[in-house]
Order: C-alpha cells, then structure tokens, then sequence
C-alpha cells in the first residue's frame, strides 16, 4: 500500500495500544486516538494549493493527566510522611480506599498482624453470607449475639458466632469468597492474621453494590459498626470531620509474646459530602493502650491530610 497509508495505520494501531485507562481518587485518564494523531487533514493532504494548514498538536497534559500527576503526589507525601512517623512509632501498617473508584493506598500492605477484635467484622460477614446461601434473615439469637459482637465486642458472642459459622474451616471459605487472600485464621480467633490490603477488601465488600454481601448484609453490617458503644469510638474514626458518618470496628490485645505490650487494630468507613472512603490500620507493640489508640489515630489523620480525602 502507499507510505502514507501505511503510516496511518501504524499510527493508529499505536494509538489504540497506547490508550490504556488509568484509574484515581475519582478521576479516569483515557488517551483516545485523536490525542495521539495529529488532524485526519494533516495525515491524508496532498502537495498543491489547496491543502489547508494542519490543526495544532495539543500542547501539555489533559486534565485527567494532570489529576493523575497529582494522585501520585499526594501519594508520595503520605509515603514520605508514614516513612517519617515509622522511625518513631512501633510497627503499624494502614490502607486506604476510596469506596467510589475501587482505588487503594497501601504502607506496608503485605505485612501481617494479629486481629485481636477486627475479625469480628470478618465472623459477622461470613454469618451473613450463610444466612443469604439459605434464603433466610439472621435468627433473633444470631441477631443478638451479632449486635453484642460488633457493638459491644462482646467475646463469648464472638466465639459462639465463630462455632456457627464452622470454625477456622469456615470462616476461611468464607474468606475466600470474600476475596481475602492472605488472611490466615487461627482457632483461637482473635489470633488470626491479617493485612490492611486484605481489610480494604473486606471493606469495600460492605461498601460495594457488587460482591457476595447483598443489601440487606451491608446494610446490617454497616448499622451496627455505626453504633458501637461510646467508649469505643476511636481510632480510624478520628479522621471523619464535623457532619461525617463513620462505621468503625477496634481490636486491642496486651500480647503475652510481646511482653505484655499491645495490638491496636482499627477499620472502618468513613462517608459525607463528596466523600467515601475505608480506612484501616493495623500495628503492634505499644507500651500502652492509650499510647497505641493515639498512634493509630495520628495515622488515619496523616492519610486525609496527604491524600486530601
């Protein structure tokens, strides 16, 4: 075929390979073919007078470009900043997610911790996930004994619920279904370990209209997380602002391994004006139980300051 011809084409199949989406807090960066062609004129003239001038090539990022320079910015300044706090804290881990585009932020996402009180999100949703499989709603007893789990973190309701929805066997199908792939339960079920990776999973299947949990599941889930009792709202939950909705759910453990020093372990959602987001964060080894709440708190606000939720 002629130069020219062949040349358009190859323009244009390199545009179609190069227009790959590009997913941000809110915002979507798609690079169709005419951002990567100049004008079809400018491609097919001729020689002679009455070939017009060429359109002039776009100059600069679009404005999905730049929101995505900026994204990764903002990222960068949490990072530098978590990186800066770490020297001085003992060890933590925290995931953010943004419940409206799927984006995750992850410090030291791989890293497992013991759940202390945390997997009572997880027993909840497996429960409810049963209930669903057989077209039923949670019994007056399941009911209860999940109110008291998650309000009150109540362990003898907890370890019940942990026997109903099969033990270590089932909670790790549920898992599963849920998309949690590296946490790994244990008998004793505060024991379990976990990631902030794998709890903005678990997160966003309580925030998601798609997944395994239907409606009425998050709804029951995230109702009573809304509801716990007073003297545990804390933790991720500082971050939310004046007017904000937050569903929280703490874990704290004095581990004997660890000389008696303690696992502080928060997740939860956080929703208002513009916002939706689940924050979770996860950290071990602090002198007190006060001293780990304050540093899981400063945590949760770092990540709104710098990622500007």
């Amino acid at each position: 075929m002629p130069r020219t011809r062949t040349l358009l084409v190859t323009l244009a199949a390199t545009a179609m390979l190069g227009g790959v989406g590009m997913i941000g807090w809110g915002m979507r960066d798609s690079a169709g073919l005419a951002d990567v062609l100049p004008s079809a004129a400018a491609g097919t003239a001729t020689a002679g007078p009455s070939a017009g001038p060429s359109a002039a090539a776009p100059s600069g990022p679009t404005p999905e470009q730049r929101a995505a320079q900026e994204r990764k910015a903002r990222e960068a300044a949490l990072t530098k900043a978590l990186d800066a706090y770490a020297k001085q804290a003992p060890e933590f881990s925290v995931s953010v997610r943004d419940n409206r585009t799927g984006r995750v932020y992850a410090y030291r996402g791989k890293e497992k911790y013991e759940t202390a009180s945390v997997v009572k999100v997880d027993i909840l949703a497996a429960l409810l996930l049963d209930a669903q499989d057989e077209d039923r709603e949670l019994t007056a007893n399941e009911l209860a004994l999940a109110q008291r789990m998650i309000r009150a973190s109540d362990n003898d309701a907890t370890t019940a619920l942990f026997r109903v929805v099969g033990r270590t066997g089932g909670l790790a199908r549920a898992n599963k279904r849920l998309g949690l792939k590296s946490t790994v339960v244990d008998s004793a079920w505060g024991l379990t370990r976990t990631t902030v990776t794998d709890q903005a999973t678990l997160l966003g299947r309580l925030a998601a209209d798609s997944g395994p949990l239907d409606a009425g599941s998050r709804k029951l889930a995230l109702g009573l997380m809304g509801t716990v009792q007073a003297d545990q709202r804390w933790g991720v939950s500082a971050a939310a602002r004046p007017g904000e909705r937050t569903a929280i759910k703490n874990g704290w453990l004095p581990r004997s391994t660890e000389g008696g020093r303690w696992i502080i372990n928060s997740v939860g959602r956080i929703t208002g004006d513009g916002v939706d987001v689940s924050v979770a964060v996860l950290s071990h080894g602090h002198g007190s139980m006060d001293a780990g709440i304050g540093a899981v708190e400063k945590v949760s606000r770092l990540t709104r300051t710098h990622l500007k939720w």
